[in-house]
């Protein structure tokens, strides 16, 4: 009898330290995290690994989506995050098995809602 494993893309690892050290949390799918400091104190680095080029990561300078915020497309190896976006470190952040268009992102630090099929946290 074969088994099979499901994988489920994108995955994102976060690090507790720079370089990709210190304890670590693996999120993967469509997922929006509202408060990173609240969750994991403090991120220092990360790791997002895409199947695709569409697959997209959002990283906002303020929880719940706000703020300013910087797009990465595709497989993405952060060494260190402190002032990624213009002088700030990420507050919040979302991952996308699809891509999201600027004019989404937008919708979505308007009204702080992600769209279906997301999971938020």
């Amino acid at each position: 009898m074969k088994s099979s494993v499901s994988q489920v893309f994108p995955r994102l690892t976060l690090f507790t330290e720079e370089n990709f050290r210190g304890r670590r949390f693996v999120w993967r799918g469509n997922v929006g995290l509202r408060n990173l400091d609240r969750l994991y104190d403090d991120i220092e680095s990360l790791r997002f690994f895409a199947t695709n080029n569409n697959q997209t990561l959002v990283l906002f300078s303020r929880p719940n989506f706000q703020g300013s915020f910087r797009v990465f497309r595709g497989t993405r190896n952060i060494r260190d995050l402190d002032d990624i976006i213009g002088g700030s470190d990420p507050d919040s952040l979302i991952i996308s098995s699809s891509r999201l268009t600027l004019a989404q992102i937008r919708e979505i630090r308007r009204t702080r809602t992600l769209p279906r099929g997301f999971r938020t946290i």
